[in-house]
C-alpha cells in the first residue's frame, strides 16, 4: 500500500524494549478525536522483546483511520539514531516536508492533542510545540512526592517544557541536520527555538517519572549531564534557554505548602550533586 498522501502530521516514535507500554502509547493515538490524519513511524532500536510485533499488530487498525504506520526494526541501539532512521524514512517515501512529533512510547496523547499539534503547526514561521504535561501517578511515595513539588517549579508552569513529547513544523525541522549523538534530544530541539516560538497547546499528555529514589536521582544527573552537554557543545543555543529560576521567596511559599515534597526534592537535589554525574544517554523510566 502507498503512504497516506494527505497525512498531515508525521510522529515519530523511538523505541527500545517498549512491550509495556507502546500498546497504551498506540491505543491512545488510535482513540484520538477526529481530524488530522498522521503516519507513524515506530523505530524501534536492539530491541530484545515483542516490541515490534506489537506495533506492527497496530498497522490495519490505523490504516482504517485513514493512517499509516511502519515499522523500524533495528540492531542498532540509540534513540538519537533511531530518530535519524525514522526521519530518514519520511524522506524516501516523500513525507519529509511534513510537520512532525516526537513521541516516546510511554507517554499516553489526550485526544485532542494531535489535532491541537498540527493546527499550532500550520505556519510558515519556524515553531515548536507541545501540549500540557501531566505527571502519571506513581507509584513509590519518593517519586510521588518528588513529582509533586517538580510540577510546581517555574520552569515547568511556564510551558512548553516537551519531556517525552515535542513537535515541529517543516521550518522548524530545517534548523538542524540530523540528530547528534546527546544525551538530550528534547532539550537539543526546543533550545532551536526562542520563548516566543514554542507554543504549549491546551491539551496535556501524561508522562511517566521514574520510580524510587536511587532512580530519580540516576536520571536526574543524566539530564544534568545532558544540559552540560549541550552547554559545552552547542553554546549558541543556551540564549534560547528562557528558563525562569526559583527564587528564594517562592521556594519558600512552596516548602511551606508541601513541606514533605519539598524535603524529598532537596534531598535529591542534594544527593545528585554529591554523585558522579553520568555522561552517557539512559532510559528516564
Amino acid at each position: 500500500m502507498a503512504e497516506t498522501q494527505n497525512a498531515q502530521l508525521a510522529v515519530i516514535i523511538p523505541a527500545n524494549n517498549e512491550t509495556a507500554y507502546i500498546g497504551g502509547c498506540l491505543d491512545a493515538l488510535l482513540s484520538r478525536s477526529a481530524g488530522a490524519r498522521i503516519s507513524i513511524v515506530v523505530s524501534a532500536n536492539m530491541c530484545a522483546d515483542n516490541t515490534v510485533e506489537i506495533a506492527q499488530s497496530y498497522a490495519s487498525a490505523f490504516e482504517g483511520r485513514g493512517d499509516k504506520l511502519v515499522v523500524i526494526d533495528s540492531p542498532i541501539a540509540g534513540k538519537t539514531a533511531a530518530l535519524t532512521r525514522a526521519e530518514s524514512h519520511l524522506d524516501v517515501v516523500g513525507l519529509g516536508a511534513l510537520p512532525r512529533a516526537y513521541l516516546d512510547a510511554d507517554v499516553i496523547c489526550s485526544p485532542d492533542l494531535i489535532n491541537q499539534i498540527a493546527s499550532a503547526l500550520d505556519t510558515s514561521t519556524p515553531r515548536y510545540a507541545t501540549g500540557v504535561l501531566r505527571v502519571k501517578p506513581a507509584r513509590s511515595r519518593v517519586t510521588r512526592a518528588y513529582a509533586r513539588f517538580w510540577q510546581e517549579l517555574p520552569f515547568v508552569k511556564g510551558g512548553a517544557v516537551g519531556a517525552g513529547f515535542f513537535a515541529v513544523n517543516s521550518a522548524g525541522r530545517a534548523r538542524w541536520g540530523c540528530f547528534p549523538d546527546i544525551i538530550s534530544d528534547d532539550t537539543y530541539v526546543r533550545l532551536h527555538f526562542a520563548p516566543a516560538e514554542r507554543i504549549e497547546v491546551e491539551a496535556p499528555y501524561d508522562w511517566p517519572m521514574i520510580e524510587g529514589l536511587a532512580a530519580l536521582i540516576r536520571v536526574r544527573r543524566r539530564q544534568d549531564a545532558g544540559v552540560r552537554e549541550i552547554a559545552q557543545r552547542y553554546p549558541h543555543l543556551m540564549a534560547n534557554e528562557g528558563k525562569v529560576r526559583l527564587g528564594l521567596g517562592r521556594f519558600l511559599a512552596m516548602a511551606a505548602k508541601m513541606p514533605l515534597a519539598c524535603a524529598v526534592y532537596v534531598f535529591v537535589h542534594v544527593l545528585t550533586r554529591m554523585g558522579r554525574n553520568s555522561e552517557t544517554w539512559s532510559r528516564g523510566r
